[in-house]
């Protein structure tokens, strides 16, 4: 017979049928409602990110969609959009030629005229004589080239170049940037076509009291469809549209003569 313990006892009573916290089913039960709850918490978090990537998805096939419909209704047939057509593959003197005798074709002669137009090249006598031989109707050579001569000319002092030249040390910078171009009175023989233009001119270096300063206008080229392209019979320009200035601090001449030498220009295709 065994000896009474000294230590007193509570004793439990489960109701019949109910094991004691214990016996192994009663633990076998206790994990099986965890496992049945860790499984219905991971269902309800999979429904919600089924249901949030839903949302998401339909989210941003509206905002697609809207886009899509306010970027087509601002769009008008005369608005300046690109095509896929390649630019042309042939070039004279270093410009583009062999334009397409389209709408298109013409707005890219004038685009890529317009930058010829606006280079450091057409303040030397010589290179600007090159570039309207080019680019230019023949039956108007003569009178394009006189007017040329005493606007680039009289430019030419403003900044002090010397046949397009600027003075020891320095850069002389002018480029003309396409932004956006549109073709008016169209037909199979004659065109006027609108380039509105950014443009940089101006001297780089130090001591310089014309420095590099940025302009906007359009430049309005009249063209004719002479001997299978597109040439250019007269043009002018006027001011404008000119946007707001941004905020950006301006770099000095060093940096603006480096990035002139460094940068190569483009050819143009509508």
């Amino acid at each position: 017979m065994s000896a009474p313990d000294d230590q007193p006892h509570t004793r439990t009573r489960y109701p019949a049928g109910t094991p004691s916290p214990g016996t192994p089913e009663a633990g076998g039960r206790r994990s099986l409602r965890t496992l049945v709850a860790v499984l219905a918490m991971v269902a309800v978090l999979v429904l919600a990110v089924a249901v949030l990537n839903r949302t998401s998805g339909t989210t941003s096939a509206t905002t697609h969609t809207s886009s899509g419909t306010a970027k087509a209704a601002t769009s008008g047939d005369g608005a300046t959009a690109p095509t896929g057509t390649q630019p042309v593959t042939t070039t004279q003197n270093g410009i583009a030629t062999g334009f397409p005798h389209t709408s298109e074709g013409a707005q890219s002669a004038a685009v890529n005229y317009a930058v010829a137009l606006g280079s450091a090249d057409m303040y030397a006598d010589a290179s600007r004589h090159t570039i309207l031989h080019t680019i230019t109707d023949p039956s108007a050579e003569s009178s394009m080239q006189a007017q040329s001569d005493s606007s680039y000319t009289a430019q030419a002092k403003t900044f002090g170049l010397v046949n397009g030249a600027a003075p020891a040390g320095q850069t002389f910078v002018s480029r003309t940037i396409p932004v956006g171009s549109k073709s008016d009175n169209y037909s199979n023989d004659a065109v006027t076509v609108e380039v509105w233009c950014n443009a940089l001119g101006g001297i780089a270096g130090t001591g310089s009291t014309k420095p590099v300063a940025e302009y906007w206008f359009t430049e309005v080229l009249q063209l004719r469809w002479v001997n299978g392209d597109w040439k250019m019979s007269g043009y002018n320009q006027k001011d404008g549209p000119v946007p707001i200035s941004g905020s950006q601090a301006a770099s000095d001449s060093g940096a603006i003569s480096s990035a002139v030498s460094q940068f190569g220009g483009f050819r143009y295709a509508r």
